[in-house]
């Protein structure tokens, strides 16, 4: 190993992470059912294979936290075929296939053989990935999201990957990068979130939006950036060519000069190390420089929210913010991106001004309200958008006509199962009217449908409210109070704790 001599101006910024490395040695592992076609692999060999994985990369990542800025010119070897095995039993078995039309199954059954060929391969250097298959989704504000399916192999190869760089790059994540991290949830971003915006003074929100970042995300930058710390060329080479792979769509091929594919196994991780070099550690030196009064930053992948308690700390931090991400080929979306006054004192001081109530702003997927309690004390209120809801009605409402002809007792275990998916994420505080519309037009939809099946139905409401109570869900909260949780992960006897600002940091608003 090596010293780099060459370093990025944002990497000067030297702060002990929050998360904590050695709980990656420690975490658990997930059972698994046996998969079709595989039922001689024994679920306790993958969950032992699963250990010594972990207990090789534990070195790698001891050293990444002794040593900031260390480069690491031996990685490859770590991709053995034990490793190879692992990131395949964790990819999703009934995910769509890519230009190879190989499917998971079809792959298992020779596995041993297939993987000890393709670790030969890429050690060898003939490994070559397919072009990522693009398909397009609809959007809940219209449109299409491009996305990417890629084949079987290279989702193999890019786990294995991932698994040996998370070792290093764990390490260096700040604490208010949440998006796609080991042991980091939405939920986790939302609790620091909101913890922020309760405990600190607060006035001023950035809602950020990167216009089509994983379009535009530049790979000279990306390369530069990932050989601060990775030295191994073997590993850059194999990066760079899941970079230039191309994107097959309607049988044409076309090459990718810039972007990461959305849907790649590797886009995530190369995704955060982009922004921890272009946005967190520059935001995190803006804050120590420029700042005054409360900052905190929340960033889940390229969804960013920013707190000021001052606005023309906000105004003058969003200035240099664009001229930073011109500086590597970004813009901030014109539309989607905006200063607005928020928090606990907002609505008090908008009612000096004689202005309205305050604006609202998304996050993850939640509309954030500044509300009150009954006592009139300050509320955070987050609710699911609404255009989110309606995307997912429509889809229970196509589903429900492909399954018109079932039996009533298939289209209900159907429809609960996915309402306690719909409800394992949205079921917060103070969204409980949301959970309960959902539900009420969800069997609006299912006596719809019933009724459709024959003339002669005459599909009561009596009939649908015992239908209702054995098989739909009820809305109940699911999620603790997000100062609760965030509290329970950041104790009070943390250091700083006694520094309400200080602890926001540490729990990862920063």
């Amino acid at each position: 190993m090596m010293h780099d001599p060459q370093q990025s101006d944002a990497s000067i910024v030297a702060m002990k992470p929050t998360n904590k490395a050695e709980g990656l040695a420690a975490e658990s592992v997930e059972r698994r059912d046996a998969a079709e076609g595989n039922t001689e692999e024994l679920n306790t060999c993958r969950t032992q294979r699963r250990a010594s994985v972990l207990q090789r990369l534990q070195g790698v990542r001891e050293r990444a936290k002794k040593w900031k800025k260390e480069r690491f010119t031996a990685l490859l070897h770590h991709v053995d075929v034990d490793l190879l095995t692992e990131s395949y039993y964790r990819l999703k078995r009934d995910a769509a296939p890519g230009v190879d039309r190989q499917s998971w199954s079809q792959y298992g059954q020779q596995l041993e053989a297939n993987l000890a060929e393709l670790h030969e391969r890429i050690h060898r250097g003939s490994y070559h990935p397919l072009p990522t298959r693009r398909v397009h989704i609809p959007k809940e504000s219209g449109g299409t999201r491009p996305l990417g399916v890629t084949a079987l192999e290279d989702k193999i190869v890019q786990r294995a990957v991932v698994e040996v760089l998370n070792a290093i790059y764990e390490v260096d994540f700040r604490g208010f990068s949440y998006g796609f991290r080991v042991g980091r949830s939405q939920h986790d971003a939302l609790d620091a979130l909101a913890t922020a915006i309760k405990r600190t003074k607060l006035g001023w929100i950035v809602d950020l939006d990167i216009e089509k970042f994983f379009d535009r995300l530049d790979h000279s930058w990306l390369i530069r950036f990932l050989e601060h710390r990775i030295g191994d060329r073997r590993v850059i080479r194999l990066i760079q060519k899941w970079l230039k792979a191309g994107v097959l769509e309607d049988g044409q091929w076309m090459s990718s000069e810039s972007g990461s594919p959305q849907g790649a196994v590797i886009s995530p991780l190369l995704s955060n190390v982009f922004l921890h070099y272009v946005f967190d550690l520059w935001a995190e030196r803006w804050r120590r420089r420029e700042g005054k009064g409360n900052v905190i930053f929340v960033r889940y992948a390229d969804d960013v929210v920013a707190g000021f308690q001052h606005e023309a700390q906000a105004r003058k931090f969003l200035s240099a913010l664009h001229d930073r991400l011109k500086s590597f080929a970004l813009t901030l979306h014109p539309k989607k991106t905006r200063v607005l006054q928020f928090g606990r004192f907002a609505a008090r001081d908008r009612q000096v001004q004689g202005l309205g109530k305050p604006e609202t702003f998304t996050f993850l997927g939640f509309t954030h309200i500044c509300d009150r309690h009954r006592e009139g004390s300050f509320q955070l209120r987050r609710e699911t958008r609404r255009d989110r809801m309606r995307s997912k009605l429509r889809e229970v409402r196509q589903e429900l006509r492909r399954r018109m002809h079932h039996s009533v007792r298939s289209q209900g275990e159907w429809l609960g199962q996915m309402m306690r998916g719909y409800f394992a994420y949205h079921a917060v505080p103070t969204n409980s009217h949301r959970l309960m519309s959902f539900r009420y037009h969800v069997l609006q939809m299912w006596r719809w449908m019933l009724r459709r099946r024959s003339q002669k139905d005459h599909t009561t409401w009596a009939r649908m409210d015992r239908l209702k109570d054995r098989w739909l869900p009820r809305p109940i909260v699911l999620h603790p109070w997000p100062e609760a949780r965030f509290l329970v992960k950041h104790p009070k006897w943390e250091p700083s704790a006694l520094i309400a600002h200080a602890r926001i940091w540490a729990g990862g608003a920063a």
